[in-house]
């Protein structure tokens, strides 16, 4: 696993980085050994957050857990990653490809120009993201282990159409798809 740490409003001593790899690491039983790991360390309101964010070839898992402890907050981000996997293991080998994986996705990127003219909307942030073609039972699991309300995809059951899917207000799922 490749370990990456960032630091917002605190500046921690390297032994709580130790800590929180060490405590991560033991889920690499679930990831290939490329797998990615981004740990957000910040302090608001005198809690202790912890985002603990795991790219595995595609599929991203992410946990947000604040406490008055930032070693107490580590576990329990572990802890909710380990049971998101552990909870959606039977729908991952039953519903998932078999190189659900391993698949390289394609790079989707936007352009957002230098500096907008006046009375023109603004965009603050741009992202980036990969974008694989998935079924959309695949996408609805991605959007629910990254804790989202909806996830844009390739819908593989329309040729690789681009596709969102969103949670209702009544506890259901929503797919928008392009209608050409």
């Amino acid at each position: 696993m490749k370990f990456q740490y960032t630091e917002k409003k605190v500046s921690l001593p390297t032994a709580v980085h130790a800590y929180a790899e060490k405590k991560v690491t033991k889920l690499d039983r679930f990831f290939d050994r490329d797998a990615e790991v981004l740990v957000a360390f910040s302090v608001e309101k005198n809690n202790n957050k912890v985002e603990i964010t795991i790219n595995a070839a595609g599929t991203y898992f992410r946990a947000s857990e604040s406490t008055s402890d930032m070693y107490a907050s580590i576990d329990a981000a572990v802890s909710t990653i380990e049971r998101q996997i552990r909870k959606n293991k039977t729908r991952l080998a039953k519903r998932l490809r078999q190189d659900a994986f391993v698949r390289e996705p394609e790079v989707i990127s936007s352009f957002v120009p230098d500096e907008p003219e006046e009375g023109e909307f603004r965009i603050v942030k741009t992202k980036q993201f990969n974008m694989k073609p998935m079924r959309r039972e695949e996408a609805i699991l991605q959007m629910n282990l990254l804790e989202h309300s909806f996830f844009a995809f390739r819908d593989e059951e329309a040729n690789g159409a681009f596709a969102v899917v969103y949670k209702r207000n009544d506890g259901g799922y929503g797919l928008i798809e392009d209608g050409e």
